[in-house]
């Protein structure tokens, strides 16, 4: 029974049985959980002063959670979603603990009553077309590590990959030719996978990568000839980026990543006319409340076209109630 108190044994049967066997999560995800522990038991151990072997339960403590999450936010720099993030690994971890040890249930309802902390929603970037175009023109066409690099960056802004579905995608999930175009199967979050059409131009550019070479093998590849990674994908978009923004001062103003580029294909599909549900299969959301805000932006630009387009005619006292005093007192007696 004592096995039971012990922090460890509960940790390995986490991230191997329930992550894995019981909810199939992403193996990003896996490695997120596992580097949330790997930051959280250091700090718990200083604090029971006992080796990391030796920890029992109760020294994880909703105190030391909220010191933990301070940290990181304080001494590391991490966002409130990093922070948020961090946290309901936590809670995934005292749920679990707590609806196979019915002992420790009311640990568990101290540890994930830690609350998250609200956070502002974030604009999203995205590229004008002018700046998207700039973008692919910048890898050096006469080299074929500029093909490569373009032929990615081109891939990225037609499919709306993840970097991380970027890097997966196989010769034998790509299909088509340069003339008709053709479509790409995509493994998303969660082991989703949808299918994703291509431009006659993509497949041009794709078609030299993978000439000659085997179903199972990755289609986009490094400098070295090794499978390119997520990170390897962020650096080479950063590389670029950061070449065109020397001469066009508007693409400084913008962080720009994978990510970014997938914000500027939702943004321009929607532009094109493309309806908000198909976009959402394209981009491979769950739920089309995530797709929405490229919805909400494209009214915004379309408000600030109509009011650009004002001819100046009569203007009628819609805004009378911020100097209206008889509305402020009315608001103040409430």
């Amino acid at each position: 029974m004592k096995n039971n108190f012990m922090l460890g044994p509960w940790i390995k049967r986490f991230l191997l049985e329930h992550l894995i066997s019981e909810r199939n999560l992403a193996r990003n995800t896996q490695r997120s959980y596992r580097d949330t522990l790997c930051l959280l038991l250091p700090q718990v151990a200083a604090r029971a002063k006992k080796s990391i072997d030796l920890l029992e339960i109760e020294d994880l403590s909703a105190e030391i959670v909220r010191s933990f999450l301070a940290s990181i936010e304080e001494n590391r720099g991490c966002s409130i979603g990093t922070r948020n993030q961090r946290l309901s690994a936590i809670h995934a971890l005292a749920k679990f603990i707590g609806e196979r040890n019915p002992e420790q249930l009311p640990w568990c309802g101290e540890i994930r009553n830690v609350p998250f902390k609200r956070t502002g929603k974030n604009p999203f970037t995205y590229l004008e077309k002018s700046e998207m175009d700039a973008l692919l023109v910048a890898p050096n066409q006469h080299t074929p590590q500029g093909r490569k690099d373009r032929a990615l960056l081109l891939f990225l802004y037609n499919s709306g990959a993840r970097a991380s579905e970027a890097a997966s995608v196989k010769v034998s999930d790509l299909e088509g030719d340069e003339q008709r175009g053709g479509a790409v199967k995509l493994h998303g979050k969660g082991g989703k996978m949808r299918f994703c059409p291509l431009w006659p131009r993509t497949m041009a550019a794709l078609t030299p990568l993978i000439a000659g070479r085997q179903g199972d093998a990755r289609v986009f590849l490094n400098r070295y000839g090794s499978p390119v990674t997520r990170f390897g994908i962020h650096t080479l978009v950063e590389r670029h980026a950061k070449k065109v923004a020397e001469r066009l001062p508007s693409l400084g103003k913008k962080r720009v990543s994978p990510h970014t580029i997938r914000h500027t294909t939702a943004t321009h599909l929607l532009r094109a006319g493309v309806d908000i549900n198909t976009i959402r299969a394209w981009l491979g959301h769950v739920s089309i409340d995530t797709t929405n805000i490229y919805a909400e932006v494209d009214l915004e630009m379309k408000a600030k076209a109509l009011a650009a387009c004002d001819t100046g005619g009569i203007k009628l006292p819609g805004r009378a109630w911020r100097t209206d005093p008889r509305v402020m007192e009315f608001l103040r007696s409430l």
